[in-house]
């Protein structure tokens, strides 16, 4: 197989969350939230190696034809923002003006966070909180919390984009990534399991993704805090 094609299957790939993500909106549609949620887990799993891999085999030298970056991002809109933002208005968790507070704040500063040159650190962090809605609406939908602490969050995390606090990535941060990396597959699993089980409340996915959710939270701050904000 020559470069060309291994990089251009790359991209082929990456694409593949674009179908996963229309797969999760119709299932969203129809409120099959379980089954949005597990379409949504096995994009986040496409959308974790395929970076690794368009380094790997150097896409942006052997299929430069296609900007994988935009691609990434355009898909990343669609799953980590616009369909759980959906998921969360359309659930019935809120009431009144607090569900189109909710839809509007996310959408919108997610858009602008998205479109922001200053959003990578140097170590390859993301500088502010990166728009994973995703994987903030599985946690609500898993625990449940009342409509006011989902609001607060998302309001916390809204401002968070844009305050220079850091967050790992699970892949590209070096510092940690033996126990991050290991964390972000637990979370994938974790998720997977609570949207099998239905939301089950009696599962043990749910202080699962407790745990993790937690960790992948904080680890960038931490590090901030004990490296300084380049370390």
């Amino acid at each position: 197989m020559t470069p060309q094609i291994k990089a251009l299957s790359v991209h082929l790939l990456t694409a593949t969350g674009a179908v996963f993500a229309m797969l999760a909106m119709l299932a969203a549609v129809d409120e099959k939230w379980s089954l949005m949620f597990l379409w949504l887990v096995v994009a986040f799993g496409v959308d974790g190696i395929d970076g690794p891999l368009a380094r790997k085999y150097n896409v942006k030298q052997h299929a430069p034809q296609f900007d994988g970056v935009l691609l990434d991002m355009i898909i990343d809109y669609l799953t980590y923002v616009f369909i759980p933002a959906f998921a969360l208005f359309k659930s019935g968790i809120f009431e009144g003006w607090t569900g189109w507070f909710v839809i509007i704040v996310i959408t919108f500063a997610s858009a602008m966070y998205f479109a922001d040159t200053r959003m990578k650190t140097k170590d390859y962090s993301f500088s502010g909180f990166p728009g994973c809605w995703n994987m903030v609406a599985i946690v609500v939908f898993a625990l449940q919390p009342n409509f006011w602490i989902i609001l607060a969050l998302v309001t916390v995390l809204a401002v968070a984009m844009f305050i220079p606090f850091k967050f790992v990535h699970p892949v590209r941060t070096q510092r940690w990534r033996t126990v991050t990396l290991p964390m972000a597959l637990a979370w994938t699993f974790f998720a997977g399991w609570a949207a099998w089980v239905n939301f089950d409340s009696q599962s043990w996915a749910h202080w699962g993704l407790i745990v993790t959710s937690v960790y992948l939270l904080f680890a960038g701050v931490a590090q901030q805090a004990l490296y300084g904000k380049d370390g």
